[in-house]
């Protein structure tokens, strides 16, 4: 199996974790606004958990969601990635690409440029004939940065999260997927 430990793409490094980094994710993981979208904000020992379980992904499968470092000031701006879905739908099993930024690098382009550089990965070097990604369906910014990297999204694979509570106004998501036909044809132009 390989492991790819690091991307590069033309502003970013995505990399592994350092433990250096936990002080900026934590950071990011307790600001209100980056986690709006998520169920609860997380505290340092949650954030240094995710951390363990993101290098763990690595450890078990060779590819995970990589810390992104902005490579003109080498500073920590969150994550992009390919991971296995962890919960049961009606799309898994699956690999789901992610991505998490401080709020300080939103408006940039950096979700979007790193997702792309996460999906050749994901198609070039893992051989994955699908990718997919998912949001709630109010996160809108989300969703743009999806259909910017060529997802596709069909009002029939929305699906109600399981793992959050019924009545939870997050629990509602929106479904995008890409194949490796439908991302080799946006290469094309």
């Amino acid at each position: 199996m390989e492991r790819i430990l690091e991307l590069n793409s033309a502003r970013l490094l995505m990399r592994q974790w350092r433990d250096d980094d936990l002080p900026a994710f934590a950071a990011m993981s307790a600001d209100p606004h980056v986690m709006r979208y998520f169920p609860a904000l997380m505290s340092r020992l949650e954030s240094a958990a995710q951390i363990g379980r993101m290098r763990g992904h690595f450890a078990e499968l060779g590819f995970g969601l990589w810390a992104l470092e902005r490579q003109d000031t080498g500073a920590f701006i969150g994550f992009t990635g390919l991971e296995v879905v962890s919960f049961d739908a009606h799309f898994t099993p699956a690999v789901e690409i992610s991505w998490r930024l401080a709020r300080e690098h939103w408006g940039l382009g950096f979700a979007s440029e790193a997702a792309w550089t996460a999906l050749r990965c994901g198609f070039e070097r893992l051989e994955l004939d699908q990718i997919v990604s998912f949001t709630a369906q109010n996160n809108l910014a989300s969703q743009k940065v999806m259909q910017a990297i060529g997802m596709q999204h069909d009002l029939a694979d929305d699906f109600e999260h399981p793992k959050l509570a019924d009545g939870d106004p997050l629990k509602p998501h929106v479904l995008y997927r890409i194949t490796r036909q439908q991302w080799l044809q946006t290469l094309k132009g």
